[in-house]
C-alpha cells in the first residue's frame, strides 16, 4: 500500500472493547523516531474517517498515522446496556490504544485532536506526559462552562434522556431510513457554511448504508443525551497546566468555535505555538485539509 492510498482498517481491543482504527504509512517502512506514530482524534459526531485528507499526507511525510473511531461513532464499538460514554473513558481507550501501537513504553507519540477529540488530547496528554512527544489541539478546549448550580437539573436531565432512548429507540428519527439527500439536508442544518460537495463527502463516515440504499447515523443514540455531569474549565486547565510537550493550538478563525474563556485554557499550555486557518471555519479537516495537513507537518 503506498501513502496515498486509502487507509487500512484495524481492530484493535482496548478497555473491554474492539476499536475500529483507520492507518496510514506502516511501521515497517517509517523510521523509528521520536513522535514519528501521530494519533488523529475526530471530534463530536464526527467519525475517524473524516480525516481522508490529512491522514495520507502525513504518512506520505514519512509518519504512521492511526486514527480511531471513538466508542459509539462512525464504526466504533458501542458500549453495553447499561454503560455510557465519558470522558473518562475515551481516555482510557486511548491510553490502550497507544500502548497497542507503540514498540515500546518509551516510544513517545503525536497526538493531534478536534474538538471533543482535541479535549481528549488534552486529557490524556496532561495523564501521561511521558508518552506524547507534541501534543496538537484543533479548536478542542471544551465547550463553555455551566453554573453548578445546573448540576442537579443536568442529572436529571440525563435519565429521563437515556430512559427515553432506552424505550423508543427502534422508531427513533435516528433510526429511521433516509435518502441521501435527506441525510445530506440534515447535516446541512448543523454546518451551514460548508459547501455541500464537502458534506456529500463525509456523508459515507458519518452513515450506514442499507442494501436498498437508504441511509441511517452512525452514532449510538445515546450520543444526542447530555452528559451527567456539566463541563468543568477549572478541571481543563489543571490538565492544560500539566502538558509539558510542544503544543499547537489552530483556530478554524472567526467562524470557528471559541468559548469565552479560550484565552485563559491557552494560557496554561506552557510550550504553546499558534496558528489559525482563517476561513477554515470549525471543521477545519473537512474544509480545508491540505492547508490544515501542511500546518501540521510545519510542526511536526
Amino acid at each position: 500500500m503506498t501513502t496515498m492510498e486509502r487507509a487500512t482498517s484495524e481492530i484493535i481491543f482496548a478497555n473491554g472493547l474492539s476499536h475500529a482504527v483507520l492507518r496510514w504509512g506502516s511501521s515497517e517502512t517509517a523510521p523509528a523516531r521520536d513522535g514519528r506514530i501521530v494519533m488523529l482524534l475526530h471530534g463530536y459526531m464526527d467519525a475517524a474517517g473524516t480525516f481522508a485528507g490529512v491522514g495520507p499526507k502525513l504518512a506520505a511525510a514519512g509518519h504512521v498515522v492511526y486514527a480511531p473511531d471513538f466508542r459509539g461513532f462512525g464504526a466504533g464499538a458501542r458500549v453495553p446496556e447499561g454503560a455510557y460514554y465519558h470522558f473518562a473513558d475515551y481516555v482510557f481507550d486511548l491510553a490502550e490504544i497507544i500502548a497497542h501501537v507503540t514498540k515500546s513504553t518509551q516510544e513517545r507519540v503525536t497526538v493531534v485532536g478536534h474538538s471533543m477529540g482535541g479535549t481528549v488530547a488534552t486529557l490524556y496528554t496532561g495523564s501521561f506526559t511521558e508518552r506524547v512527544a507534541k501534543l496538537v489541539n484543533l479548536e478542542g478546549l471544551g465547550p463553555p462552562e455551566l453554573d453548578v448550580s445546573v448540576a442537579p437539573v443536568r442529572m436529571r436531565r440525563w435519565v429521563d434522556e437515556v430512559m427515553k432512548i432506552r424505550a423508543t429507540d427502534a422508531a427513533a428519527p435516528h433510526r429511521r431510513p433516509m435518502t441521501e439527500d435527506e441525510a445530506l439536508s440534515r447535516l446541512a442544518m448543523n454546518h451551514g457554511r460548508i459547501p455541500r460537495d464537502i458534506l456529500r463527502a463525509q456523508l459515507p463516515h458519518l452513515t450506514r448504508k442499507a442494501p436498498d440504499g437508504s441511509l441511517t447515523w452512525a452514532f449510538d443514540p445515546l450520543h444526542r443525551t447530555p452528559s451527567p455531569t456539566p463541563f468543568s474549565a477549572h478541571v481543563f486547565r489543571a490538565f492544560a497546566r500539566a502538558v509539558t510537550c510542544p503544543t499547537l493550538f489552530i483556530s478554524g478563525g472567526p467562524h470557528g468555535f471559541h468559548p469565552p474563556d479560550e484565552e485563559e485554557r491557552l494560557s496554561e499550555f506552557k510550550n504553546l505555538s499558534r496558528k489559525e486557518l482563517s476561513e477554515a471555519g470549525h471543521m477545519m479537516h473537512w474544509t480545508e485539509p491540505t492547508p490544515l495537513a501542511e500546518l501540521l507537518l510545519e510542526f511536526l
